[in-house]
């Protein structure tokens, strides 16, 4: 399922491509905007206390592969982080939910997806 996903896995190589960067701060919004004028950014929202993000998480750390190895990947606990949570909705006009995964290309949100939906999107057409 992941091969059509986010490209092929052949299960070597396959968390050492996902180095989160911790978003804990409102200031690095500003960063991750003008990054994404040059460059792919993902913010990934996590509840720590929730099963379904927890393993929506886990999948999402397994589908990536080397040809993802230089994305800039934030990781976003909603919880202990609610506030940046809410300015990240405001900013970029997304519904808040959690797990929430975020693609800002051009300082835009050109795609969104929630839940089980995350696994879907394929993360390789937005590089």
């Amino acid at each position: 399922m992941f091969d059509t996903v986010f490209g092929k896995n052949n299960g070597n190589d396959k968390k050492a491509y996902l180095n989160w960067i911790t978003l804990d701060s409102s200031n690095q919004l500003e960063v991750i905007r003008k990054l994404s004028k040059s460059e792919t950014i993902l913010i990934f929202k996590h509840s720590t206390r929730c099963v379904i993000s927890s393993m929506v998480k886990k999948q999402f750390e397994n589908a990536f592969n080397s040809s993802m190895g230089n994305l800039k990947v934030y990781y976003l606990d909603v919880l202990s982080f609610r506030n940046i949570s809410n300015e990240v909705s405001q900013t970029y006009k997304v519904v808040h939910q959690s797990p929430q995964l975020l693609i800002i290309k051009n300082e835009t949100v050109v795609v969104y997806a929630s839940h089980h939906d995350i696994v879907q999107v394929q993360i390789a057409s937005y590089l």
